[in-house]
């Protein structure tokens, strides 16, 4: 894994902190999906990972909530 696969690491060390964390399992495909909610000062992010369906890496969404 490369430093660009690492969205929450990258996210922390920016100052972020990490509030809470949730995993799920798409009933369509059976694909795992995690979620972390993220603070910052007042900010709220949810960061949404998930492994790509054809061939290797990751997807990530951010959320600004």
């Amino acid at each position: 894994m490369t430093q660009d696969d690492k969205p929450l690491s990258d996210l922390v060390a920016q100052g972020w902190d990490i509030l809470g964390f949730s995993h799920s399992t798409n009933e369509k495909t059976g694909q795992s999906e995690h979620a972390v909610l993220l603070r910052r000062q007042r900010q709220h992010k949810i960061l949404k990972i998930r492994r790509k369906m054809l061939g290797g890496g990751i997807v990530v969404q951010e959320l600004d909530i």
